[in-house]
């Protein structure tokens, strides 16, 4: 049993080190159902439910302490690769589709807490808000979402679940759905004949950039991370605090629009920081789920049940406006996954279409992560005042 701090955070990221180099071998199947990060969560769930590690005042010090500062520069890491200016330049049908997809997403999660939440738990508002922040972006959103508005980490596991089965479903029936784009595209007389070029021409931009990570340039970010952080946080200390709108969620909105503001200097060129950002990812995601226990998820089926409700309404919405603004299946299936999978699943699902269409699915993803806090914290206030 752990008692240690140092120990309990020194076993927290061996366990993220060791699922990710797994993952990384491409050579077990269960990677390619569930994410790595999921996996994660779940194995550090069941070492804490058999008391893995006790909340020593040390362990607690460790957890507070790592989450509540790594949270700030993981926002701000993540969002640098962000370029705003790029994710304009896809033109309105696809910033069309996308925004379709986000609104839908939303009055999905609130149509289906609305049907459902005699039946959920107390407090699942807290989960349908920290899910939303990762089906409007990323899990990065998601966790952000969580420490706005100070969700306690056993509401997560159900977050979590939702993510990765529901998801799963989704991706592969917009996966099938792509031999019938012909079909589709007829139906809703769309012309894909300038998505094709902006994807050519941004594989072309994509392919004269630099990408190689050094010490210095991990170093530099590192360092900006930690210092944005602790910046946000100090103004964060002088805004006011509402029932809604605490410190945690002031510092949260400041490293978002900082975030948002550097992606577009040469700060957004600066390798690595995606790879950083997944790192405190990681590790912010095993700290969650060291709170969490097993026995707090006997209602997951209902949990489930509701993720594939709001996916049904997200879809209908989705093949309505379609066929009302001649919008294609490859910009409306994008744009799902962008929200719902973000930048892991999106350019997968753009490579089904044309290899030339990848980036297409990055910036989509992108522009998740951009609004994927915000939107979340949103629903979030919605969804309290309606419970």
């Amino acid at each position: 049993m752990i008692t240690s701090g140092f120990a309990y955070i020194a076993i927290l990221f061996a366990l993220c080190g060791g699922l990710s180099a797994l993952e990384s071998t491409q050579r077990y199947r269960i990677f390619k159902i569930i994410p790595g990060i999921v996996i994660l969560y779940f194995v550090v769930m069941l070492l804490s439910t058999f008391g893995m590690w006790t909340k020593t005042d040390s362990v607690n010090t460790a957890y507070s302490t790592l989450k509540n500062n790594l949270l700030p520069s993981m926002i701000f890491l993540l969002l640098l690769k962000g370029d705003v200016r790029k994710i304009v330049a896809l033109g309105p049908k696809m910033l069309l589709a996308f925004i379709t997809a986000s609104l839908s997403i939303s009055f999905g999660f609130i149509v289906t807490f609305l049907v459902l939440k005699t039946w959920l738990p107390e407090g699942s508002w807290m989960t349908f808000a920290a899910l939303s922040g990762s089906w409007m972006g990323g899990t990065g959103n998601m966790v952000a979402v969580q420490g706005a508005l100070d969700i306690p980490d056993a509401s997560m596991g159900y977050s979590l679940l939702m993510d990765s089965i529901d998801y799963a479903i989704w991706v592969v029936l917009l996966l099938a759905f792509v031999p019938l784009a012909p079909q589709f595209n007829k139906w809703t007389k769309s012309n894909t004949k300038l998505i094709d070029e902006l994807g050519a021409k941004l594989e072309a931009d994509s392919q004269g950039a630099s990408s190689i990570i050094t010490t210095s340039s991990l170093l530099f970010l590192i360092g900006l991370g930690l210092a944005v952080s602790a910046l946000a946080q100090y103004f964060a200390g002088f805004l006011p605090v509402t029932e809604f709108f605490s410190k945690t969620t002031w510092t949260v909105l400041i490293v978002t629009i900082l975030g948002t503001l550097a992606a577009m200097t040469r700060l957004g060129s600066a390798a690595g920081s995606s790879e950083l950002g997944n790192v405190l990812l990681y590790g912010i995601i095993a700290l969650i789920a060291s709170r969490a226990n097993f026995a707090e998820l006997g209602q997951a089926p209902l949990f489930i049940l509701a993720g594939f409700m709001i996916l049904i309404i997200h879809g209908v919405i989705m093949i309505i406006a379609a066929k009302l603004f001649k919008l294609d299946l490859f910009s409306c299936g994008v744009a799902s996954l962008a929200n719902i999978g973000g930048v892991a699943s999106a350019p997968i699902l753009a490579a089904a279409y044309s290899r030339a269409l990848i980036p297409i699915g990055v910036l989509m993803a992108m522009l998740g992560y951009i609004i994927g806090t915000g939107g979340g914290l949103l629903i979030g206030k919605i969804l309290s005042s309606l419970s």
